[in-house]
């Protein structure tokens, strides 16, 4: 009844336009419009929540950047704004690929991410033979002056690969399940190869959350699931640079000048906000206590300028995020939009908890960015990717858009 109420709703508005407009205000309406795919009025409500999520999650990130980075930026680029410009210089690209991914249909997605996800699948075994190494991590491969990370960029396609396998899986071949299987699996090891056990874990998660919601077997995700916990383990015990962080996450006291110097300083941090925080730009762990702080580490230095309050807003943002992306996701009108809408839903709410749950010692020691707010191009062209997405998944849902190519290919 209410898909029937919004059709006729939108033959109103468009007979509206013809008839009563005036010629000025229907063409400044129409290049309005002509920036999405669909006219606000009859965008569903989460969509216009979402879209409001997005800007002001990467507005605020741009400016808690500033405050965390100002002081190593002057002390050692020589400009205060050094990161912050950077990352706003990223910002602009960011936005036209959300835009440009919020105006491309799901299936036309699904289609072409198959060729992608291997070109960096490729690039990610790169960067263990030729990769920069940066703090015992090899994760980056530098062409020319641009620095590239698959590991985040691959991110965004991870999810159309997996809707792809999971969106029927009790309709594809064995031989096709093994081959996908075996592909995830051969990059969640590539991964841990460079060492980055954060990113793999994350992986495994999505990987596993959506297979639950594409109907494997429940006996099938435990498996894969203990595998993924020994395979973890044995990097762990086989690689001194992850042993020594996770013997720090256990007590980082023992060895505060050394192994256990940055989770100390990040529990300083946040243990020095108190109730409202020392204010905005008034962090003092930022001085160059903390390491990473306007990176890895960057939510123990907002912990200080706003406080537990602070923290629960933004904790209570990630909640009315993953609620508006479930929203999203029962509403899909076919499996692939809705494991796509899902798996968007779970990377940035995922990567976002655990890199609060690294800052306050919750889990070991690992580099992560909080989307939108971390410094950093490539985490945040990923973010905004899935953040657009999710969008096209929502108005997608209305009926409008995408529903006549998705029954032709069907039939």
């Amino acid at each position: 009844m209410e898909i029937r109420q919004e059709k006729i709703k939108y033959k109103r508005i468009s007979k509206r336009k013809k008839t009563h407009n005036p010629f000025k205000e229907s063409n400044q309406r129409n290049v309005i419009e002509s920036f999405f795919p669909l006219p606000w009025t009859i965008w569903p409500y989460e969509a216009k929540i979402l879209i409001l999520i997005i800007g002001i999650w990467s507005i605020f990130g741009i400016c808690i950047l500033g405050s965390s980075s100002w002081w190593v930026a002057s002390r050692e680029m020589g400009n205060w704004a050094y990161f912050l410009k950077k990352q706003i210089i990223w910002t602009i690209p960011g936005i036209g690929l959300f835009y440009c991914v919020l105006n491309t249909k799901i299936r036309n997605l699904l289609k072409f991410s198959r060729i992608i996800f291997y070109i960096l699948f490729f690039l990610i075994f790169l960067t263990n033979i030729t990769g920069i190494t940066v703090n015992g991590s090899s994760r980056w491969l530098e062409l020319g002056n641009l620095r590239l990370q698959p590991s985040e960029l691959i991110k965004p396609f991870l999810i159309l690969e997996a809707s792809n396998l999971f969106a029927h899986w009790n309709l594809i071949k064995n031989d096709k399940k093994l081959i996908s299987i075996f592909s995830f699996g051969l990059l969640i090891l590539l991964i841990l190869k460079q060492p980055n056990l954060s990113t793999a874990s994350l992986t495994g998660i999505l990987f596993w959350v959506m297979g639950l919601c594409g109907g494997v077997k429940l006996s099938s995700l435990f498996s894969f699931a203990s595998l993924g916990f020994f395979t973890g383990c044995f990097s762990i015990l086989n690689n001194e640079y992850q042993k020594l962080r996770v013997t720090s996450f256990i007590n980082p006291w023992a060895d505060q000048q050394e192994s256990g110097f940055q989770l100390v300083q990040s529990l300083l941090a946040i243990g020095s906000g108190g109730l409202f925080g020392q204010g905005f730009g008034l962090s003092i762990q930022k001085l160059q206590y903390l390491p990473f702080m306007y990176t890895d580490f960057i939510f123990a230095i907002f912990a200080e300028e706003f406080g537990l309050l602070g923290c629960t807003l933004f904790l209570g943002f990630l909640a009315i995020f993953s609620y508006i992306s479930l929203r999203i996701s029962i509403k899909c009108r076919n499996n692939y939009t809705k494991l796509v809408a899902i798996g968007c839903g779970v990377l940035l709410t995922g990567q976002s908890i655990m890199h609060i749950a690294v800052t306050t010692g919750s889990m070991p020691t690992t580099g992560l960015p909080l989307p939108f707010i971390s410094y950093g191009g490539n985490s945040l062209m990923a973010s905004f990717f899935i953040a657009g997405m999710l969008l096209r998944c929502s108005l997608e849902s209305t009926g409008f858009i995408g529903l006549i190519s998705t029954r032709k290919t069907l039939n």
